[in-house]
Parts: C-alpha cells; sequence; structure tokens
C-alpha cells in the first residue's frame, strides 16, 4: 500500500522556514534609524545584525542534535516559540540590550530549516521526499525575497512596533500549526546531550564569526580581531580533541570528515557566500543616488520588489533541483546550481563592464539567474547528506551543512563589505562604491561559484540515494 503523503505537514514546515528566514532580513529597512529608535549609536546598533548571525549558526547544529536525540517536532515548536518570544521582546524594547536579547531569540529559529528538511526524511514518501525537501530548503529564498519589501512597507505606514508584533503573531500560529498537523519523528535516538560539546562549539563559533563579520569595523589588525581569531583556532583544537574522545559527542566527527559530507559542506560554504553577496551588491546599486557611478535613485521599497524575483524564482527551480536529481543524481543537481549562479554573476559583470547604462532589468535577470542556482543547488545539499548518513544523524548532519551555509555568509558579509567600502565617491553627501568594487566583488563570486562546481563534480557518484531506501 502506497504511504500517504502528508501534505498539509510539509505546507505547515514550508511556512515555518519562511517566517524563521524573515527574520534574517526585516530589520535591514529600520538599520538607518535603529540607533534612534533604541537610543544607541551607529556601532552599537549594527549588533541587532550580528546576534541573530552569531545564535543562528551556534544553535543550528545543536537544534539538529537535540532533535535527532528527543525529537524533532519538539525542537521546532521550541524554536517557533523562542522566535515568537524574540519578537515580543523586540516589539516592547526602546533600548540596546533587550533588543538585541529578542534578536537573539529570533536567531534560535534559524535551525527550523534543517530540522524541518529532517524530519521530512521520516514522515515524507520516499517518492516524494525529494521535491518536499527542495521547496523547505527553497523557503530561505523566499523569506528572505519577501522580507525586505514586508518589513519597509509595514515600518513605513504602520510602525516599526508592528513589524515585531506580527512577527511574533506569525511564528505562534506555526507553532500551533506543527503542533496539529505534524507528526514526531519515528526515529528518536535518545542518549546524553553533550553539553561540553555544545559550549565548546559555541565558542569556537563565537571566536570565528565575531571577528569575520565585525572585522572590517574593528579593523583586520586590530588586538581584538586578532585575538578573535587565535581564540577561535585555540578552541577549536580543544573542541575537536574532546569529541574524538567522548562516547556520545554533540557531532560524529568520521562522518562530518567522510569525503561527501566535507565536499558538500565546502560547496555550502561556496553557495551562503554566494546567497548573501547578491543580497549586499544590487540593493546598494537600485538605492545609490542617480548622479553615483552606479546608481538608479530607487526607495527601499521599490527596490526591494525589483529583488523579489530572486526568492521566487528559487522556490521554483527547487522543483527542478528535484527532478533533476532524480534523474542525474544529488552531485549533478548541485554542479549545475554552482554553474547557474555563476551565469548570474557574469550577467552582472557584463552591465557593469559593457558600454550601456545600469539598468534594473539588467538586475532582474542577474539575480533571477542567481535564484535559480541557488534553488537548485539547495536543494540538492540536503539529498547529498542523507546518501550518507543513518537516519538517527539526519538532523545532526544537515544542521552542520546549514551552519556551513552560514559560515559563508558571515564571509560573504566580510569580504563584500570590505570590498565595496575599499573604493568610493563621495555623491550627495553619501559615500558610494565605484564600478570597479562592484566589478571586484562579482569577479570574487565567480570565484566562489566555480568552487561550489568544482567541489559538487569530486563528490563520488552514487547509484542509490539512501532517501530511496528509507521505508
Amino acid at each position: 500500500m502506497t504511504q500517504p503523503h502528508p501534505r498539509l505537514a510539509v505546507v505547515v514546515l514550508c511556512a515555518a522556514g519562511i517566517v524563521v528566514a524573515l527574520m534574517q532580513t526585516i530589520i535591514v529597512p529600520l538599520i538607518p534609524s535603529l540607533p534612534t529608535l533604541i537610543h544607541t549609536s551607529d556601532n552599537n546598533s549594527s549588533w541587532a545584525l550580528t546576534i541573530t548571525l552569531l545564535v543562528g549558526a551556534v544553535g543550528t547544529p545543536i537544534a539538529g542534535r537535540l532533535g535527532d536525540m528527543f525529537g524533532k517536532r519538539r525542537v521546532l515548536v521550541g524554536n517557533m516559540l523562542a522566535v515568537t518570544l524574540g519578537s515580543v521582546v523586540c516589539a516592547v524594547s526602546t533600548s540596546l540590550i533587550p533588543f538585541l536579547i529578542g534578536r537573539g531569540l529570533q536567531g534560535i529559529g534559524i535551525g527550523t530549516i534543517a530540522v524541518g528538511i529532517s524530519i521530512m526524511r521520516d514522515i515524507v514518501p520516499p517518492a516524494r521526499l525529494g521535491s518536499s525537501v527542495g521547496t523547505m530548503s527553497a523557503s530561505l529564498g523566499v523569506g528572505g525575497a519577501l522580507g525586505l519589501p514586508f518589513s519597509a512597507i509595514i515600518a513605513q505606514h504602520i510602525s516599526w512596533h508592528a513589524l515585531f508584533w506580527i512577527s511574533a503573531a506569525t511564528a505562534l500560529a506555526c507553532a500551533l500549526a506543527i503542533l496539529a498537523y505534524v507528526p514526531e519523528s519515528p526515529s528518536i535516538a535518545g542518549g546524553r546531550f553533550d553539553a561540553v560539546g555544545a559550549l565548546g562549539l559555541a565558542a569556537a563559533l563565537t571566536f570565528i564569526l565575531l571577528p569575520v563579520s565585525k572585522g572590517a569595523a574593528w579593523g583586520w589588525t586590530s588586538p581584538i580581531t586578532v585575538t578573535g581569531f587565535v581564540a577561535f583556532a585555540v578552541a577549536a583544537v580543544l573542541w575537536w580533541r574532546y569529541e574524538r574522545r567522548v562516547a556520545n559527542p554533540l557531532i560524529d566527527l568520521d562522518t562530518l570528515t567522510s569525503r561527501p559530507i566535507l565536499l558538500t559542506n565546502i560547496a555550502s560554504v561556496a553557495t551562503g557566500f554566494a546567497f548573501y553577496a547578491m543580497q549586499m551588491a544590487p540593493i546598494q546599486i537600485l538605492m545609490a543616488p542617480e548622479g553615483a557611478p552606479a546608481g538608479l535613485g530607487m526607495s527601499m521599497v521599490l527596490a526591494s520588489l525589483i529583488l523579489m524575483p530572486t526568492g521566487l524564482v528559487m522556490f521554483g527551480f527547487s522543483y527542478v533541483s528535484a527532478w533533476l536529481t532524480r534523474l542525474r543524481g544529488a552531485r549533478v543537481s548541485l554542479a549545475t546550481g554552482g554553474l547557474v549562479i555563476g551565469a548570474g554573476y557574469i550577467v552582472f559583470l557584463v552591465m557593469l563592464l559593457g558600454p550601456w547604462a545600469i539598468a534594473w532589468w539588467w538586475i532582474i535577470g542577474s539575480s533571477s539567474l542567481v535564484g535559480a542556482g541557488l534553488g537548485i543547488a539547495y536543494s540538492a545539499m540536503p539529498a547529498l547528506i542523507m546518501q550518507v548518513v543513518p537516519v538517527s544523524q539526519t538532523g545532526e548532519a544537515n544542521g552542520v551543512n546549514a551552519l556551513m551555509r552560514s559560515v559563508g555568509t558571515a564571509a560573504a558579509t566580510a569580504v563584500v563589505g570590505m570590498v565595496l567600502t575599499a573604493s568610493t565617491v563621495a555623491v550627495a553627501g553619501h559615500h558610494v562604491p565605484t564600478v570597479a568594487a562592484y566589478t571586484t566583488t562579482t569577479v570574487i563570486c565567480v570565484g566562489v561559484c566555480l568552487l561550489a562546481f568544482v567541489t559538487a563534480i569530486a563528490i563520488p557518484k552514487r547509484t542509490a540515494l539512501v532517501i530511496d531506501e528509507v521505508a
């Protein structure tokens, strides 16, 4: 008898993924006025972005492991309740510290996508698993696409507090829907949670992500930045040695360092970099004054609407990825995604270097290609992970893979931010990047896409997926 497809459960999981993805972008329109809103300095207000990234990166692999041990649905509900509480705290905040606490709680929810993908392996029939996982992966793009215009319109026409109240309501609705419609995973490993390993991982990630994301502001050779990198090296070595010796480690390092997982995670860093770079560069061109070397003078809302197709195309091409994976294998899907992302950046480069004027339709074409490639690549990664890990480690492995994408995002924040601020011109009282800065950024992104393609091709071929052998 054919196992029924739990469509409503998949819809609920994807909705939860969109909500947590929104949490990463809803704050962007508030950035210029945030110091006034929470009565702090420009430098301190930037922590509102950093803390969400940091907590999400630390919490995602931990959430995956907890899901494997104690139940994925429980962890999903906990994630959504953390987003709800964090949104409420932000909504009532008028000062820096409580606002940062709220943003940190929102960051806990980022692990929802990785845990949601893992529970799909347990509840979705094998024949429909590829498309369901692809849709969940692409929910990140939909949330990113909707986040900017949604937050800009709400903040502009209602209030910034309303933005967080709405976030709290949607997150709570998702938590209740998960309880009502998502069954608990039948595979619960149990065991003792590796609290020391979790603390060690949190320390190592904090020591690396803080200097990477703040290095441009602090100075790459400043004592605090250098100390962060040194502390990361020490913490990483100690954590690695401990995880090798402990009986029930937070992360199975043998699985993590196996060739298929290692190469997939390298490709994940590259695609995470490409994903965030496309969010950083085009919007600056769209919003820069018309007198700038590369500027179209658009409002935040209009610029966000121009970029909205990126996430929607990403969502649509997740189904293309599922089809291609069934036809040619997940490694081919991942490699194809890297090539398509690279093609999008090449179109962006042609726009910058050609004799024609920079135009919004060039940006739509370029960003849509990048979105298509991301939809293909992001959907292929969980399939590659689930080829080689047992059901009892699905959450853990997907959590680490999501962490690698976060590392790529942090690297993009540092590298692209540094390049775009290294070469600027003054226009109407504002310093905006030059065409050369955008060109350098794009060339770097093309190189990153090539890395994703090469590592994907190097992943060993497999004749059958574990997801096709389950159930």
